[in-house]
C-alpha cells in the first residue's frame, strides 16, 4: 500500500470508521489543482476517487460536442429557459475567470474521473443534481432575495476578473473561503444553506459511504471544511439526505400570481360588458390587443429577432397574456428558433460570447434567450399599461 500524503492546503486526510479518506481541495479554474488531482490519484492508489459531479454536469465535462445534441425546441417547450439560461450564466462567469489560466472550468474534476478510470478504480459521483440545487434555491428563496440572486448571477457575467495560479492559490485557502461564505451566509442565509451547506451534507454522505477502504474525495476548496466536519461527526441518516434532495413544489401563492391579472381582466371585461359602457368595450379590447401587441413586439425588435418572430410576438402576446400556462416568449423563442437556428458553432462558443453585450445578440443561441426575456417583458408591459384603459369600460 503507498504510504500516504501529509496533510496540506490541498488534501486532507481522515480516518472515518474503517475508512481512510482523504480530501483534496480544489479551485475549478486551475492548471495546479489538475497536477495536484493526478498526482494524488498515482500515490495514493485509492479504492475509490469521488467527484464533486452529478451526472449531467459529468457528461457536459467530458462530452466536448454535446451543445450538438441539445433540442432548443424541447428546452423551450418544456418550458426549461430560465434554467438553461441559469446554467449558461454560471458558466460564462467560470470561462471568464478561467481564460486568464488557459483551463477550462471543472477541468480538475473529469481529470480525476478519467484518471480514476483508466487506473481502474471506482468513480463515484457525489453531487446532488444541479437541477435540484438550483430549483431549491429558487422555491426556498424570498422575493426580494430573488432578486439579489438573479442580479448577482448576471452582474458577474460582466465583471473583468482574472485570476492567476497565485491568487487561486490563496482562494484555495480553507481560511480565506471560510469567510467569504461567512459573507455570503450574513447576506442570503438561505441561498448559502441550499448552495453549500446542504451540498456538503450530501458529498460527505456519499462520500462516507463510498466503496473501498480508501477513498479519494475531489471537491471544491470551498466545500472542503463543511465536509470535513461533517465527515468527523455523527454519521448523516439517508433520510436526511433524502429531505434535501426532494424539490419544494410551488407555494399557493406563487401558483396564483399567473391567474391574477388574467382573472382580473376578464372579470373587467364581463363587467363591462354587463355593467358598464358598452359602446367602450371595442375600443378597449383593441387598446389591449394594440398594448400587448406593440409592446411584445417592440422587445422582439430589441433583441434583434427574425421579422416572422416580431409578427409573433404582435400576434401571441394579446392571447398569451390570458393564458397563464404559456408566455409570449415562449411562442416567440420557439419561432426564433425555428426562422433562425443557431448553429454548432453559435452553441459552442455562447460561453464566450456571452461575456460581452455585443456577443448577446451576435449568437443565435443567446439571440432566442434574449428574444424569450425582452418579448415577455414586453408583453408585461402591455399588459399594466391596457389595465389602465380598462377603467373606461365604467
Amino acid at each position: 500500500m503507498a504510504e500516504l500524503p501529509e496533510n496540506s492546503g490541498d488534501y486532507k486526510q481522515l480516518q472515518v470508521d474503517d475508512k481512510i479518506i482523504i480530501l483534496v481541495g480544489t479551485a475549478h479554474i486551475s492548471q495546479d489543482s489538475v497536477d495536484t488531482v493526478i498526482r494524488t490519484i498515482d500515490e495514493v492508489v485509492p479504492d475509490t476517487v469521488c467527484v464533486e459531479l452529478d451526472r449531467q454536469r459529468y457528461q457536459s465535462l467530458i462530452n466536448k460536442k454535446g451543445w450538438e445534441s441539445l433540442n432548443l425546441k424541447e428546452v423551450i417547450k418544456k418550458k426549461q429557459i430560465p434554467f438553461l439560461l441559469t446554467n449558461l450564466a454560471l458558466s460564462s462567469y467560470q470561462k471568464r475567470m478561467g481564460l486568464h489560466t488557459g483551463v477550462k472550468p471543472g477541468a480538475e474534476l473529469a481529470a480525476a474521473a478519467q484518471t480514476a478510470e483508466e487506473r481502474g478504480m471506482i468513480v463515484e459521483l457525489v453531487d446532488r443534481n444541479i437541477r435540484t440545487t438550483l430549483l431549491r434555491v429558487w422555491r426556498k428563496t424570498g422575493f426580494w432575495n430573488k432578486m439579489k440572486v438573479v442580479a448577482s448571477l448576471f452582474g458577474s457575467m460582466f465583471e473583468k476578473q482574472e485570476l492567476d495560479e497565485q491568487e487561486l492559490a490563496k482562494l484555495r485557502e480553507s481560511d480565506t473561503l471560510s469567510s467569504m461564505l461567512d459573507e455570503m451566509g450574513k447576506l442570503l442565509p438561505s441561498v448559502k444553506q441550499i448552495l453549500v451547506d446542504e451540498r456538503d451534507t450530501y458529498m460527505a454522505y456519499h462520500i462516507r459511504n463510498a466503496p473501498g477502504e480508501r477513498v479519494l474525495a475531489v471537491v471544491g476548496a470551498a466545500h472542503l471544511p463543511g465536509i470535513m466536519r461533517l465527515l468527523q461527526g455523527e454519521e448523516i441518516s439517508p433520510e436526511t439526505i433524502a429531505d434535501i434532495s426532494i424539490v419544494p413544489p410551488k407555494t399557493t401563492f406563487s401558483k396564483l400570481i399567473p391567474w391574477l391579472i388574467p382573472g382580473i381582466v376578464i372579470i373587467l371585461f364581463i363587467g363591462g360588458f354587463f355593467f358598464g359602457n358598452r359602446d367602450q368595450l371595442a375600443n378597449v379590447a383593441t387598446a389591449w390587443i394594440l398594448a400587448n401587441g406593440l409592446f411584445s413586439a417592440l422587445g422582439t425588435l430589441l433583441a434583434l429577432g427574425h421579422p416572422a418572430t416580431v409578427l409573433s410576438a404582435f400576434v401571441a402576446a394579446p392571447i398569451t397574456s390570458l393564458n397563464p400556462t404559456i408566455g409570449a416568449g415562449f411562442v416567440t423563442g420557439l419561432v426564433q428558433s425555428f426562422v433562425a437556428a443557431p448553429t454548432v458553432r453559435d452553441m459552442e462558443h455562447v460561453g464566450e460570447d456571452l461575456m460581452t453585450f455585443k456577443g448577446w445578440w451576435q449568437n443565435r443561441l443567446a439571440r432566442v434567450l434574449l428574444v424569450f426575456l425582452f418579448s415577455s417583458i414586453g408583453s408585461s408591459i402591455g399588459t399594466f399599461v391596457a389595465l389602465g384603459w380598462l377603467k373606461n369600460l365604467f
